[in-house]
């Protein structure tokens, strides 16, 4: 997390109106297959407890939809952390080419599991965080509470997964942290500024996590140039005396 939002219940959509089954619906046995269906059908595929698993955490993991960030998108309206996520495995895939040596199927895997546990508490805006905050321990539990349904391989997947980048031990955690603190600044660059945003902020932010790699350094220098154009009209207002009004053109 970090790129902002409110945390808790209230930095979710639609939570007192949610519609369709629960998680714990797919946990109740699968249906007997229709007649005429041969009777291994619904089996041959996939164990139907590891089906009922996977289906109850995937809807679990659903509420990341909306779950909300302080960023807003460029249209104006807040972003949820499934979208950040999104767009961090997308430019993981972009970038795929220049990170030779990696294990890009991890790289992935940890760009799209790091912030799962926001579905359950929701995401804490970077400005907000702090050392001793309790956030790492509040966001392993709820981790774990998404992942409880899995079968049990899964489960301890994701959840090594999930310390491999909390803790950054391996390369490709160390670029996953990296790549989430530039995908957060560049939306924050492109997208809407809420009233009172400190884009002055980001020109800091996560600068060790950015450094760990040349080619993060190289978005980086990018990311920085976009924040600074979007500081320029801020900027200009403050140079106007009071007296002299907006500027216009022609």
């Amino acid at each position: 997390g970090g790129g902002g939002g409110r945390a808790g219940a209230s930095a979710r959509m639609g939570e007192t109106g949610r519609a369709g089954p629960r998680p714990e619906y797919f946990m109740r046995p699968l249906p007997r297959p229709p007649a005429g269906a041969h009777p291994r059908a619904m089996t041959d595929a996939i164990a139907p407890d590891r089906l009922a698993g996977i289906l109850a955490f995937l809807q679990g993991a659903e509420r990341l939809k909306d779950t909300l960030r302080s960023g807003l998108t460029s249209g104006g309206r807040p972003e949820s952390t499934a979208e950040h996520s999104w767009r961090l495995a997308l430019m993981i895939v972009l970038f795929a080419r220049d990170l030779p040596g990696l294990d890009l199927e991890r790289l992935l895997k940890l760009a799209l599991i790091h912030d799962l546990g926001e579905a359950i508490s929701g995401d804490v805006p970077a400005t907000l965080q702090a050392p001793d905050d309790g956030r790492e321990a509040r966001e392993r539990a709820d981790m774990q509470a998404l992942c409880a349904p899995l079968p049990a391989d899964l489960r301890a997947e994701l959840l090594e997964l999930w310390e491999d980048y909390a803790a950054a031990r391996s390369p490709e955690a160390r670029l996953a942290k990296g790549f989430d603190k530039l995908e957060t600044i560049l939306q924050h660059a492109t997208g809407a500024a809420p009233p009172g945003f400190d884009h002055g902020f980001n020109l800091g932010y996560g600068r060790e996590r950015t450094d760990a790699h040349p080619l993060l350094r190289a978005i980086r220098e990018a990311a920085d140039a976009a924040t600074r154009a979007r500081m320029q009209p801020a900027l200009g207002d403050e140079r106007r005396s009071p007296d002299e009004g907006p500027q216009t053109q022609g």
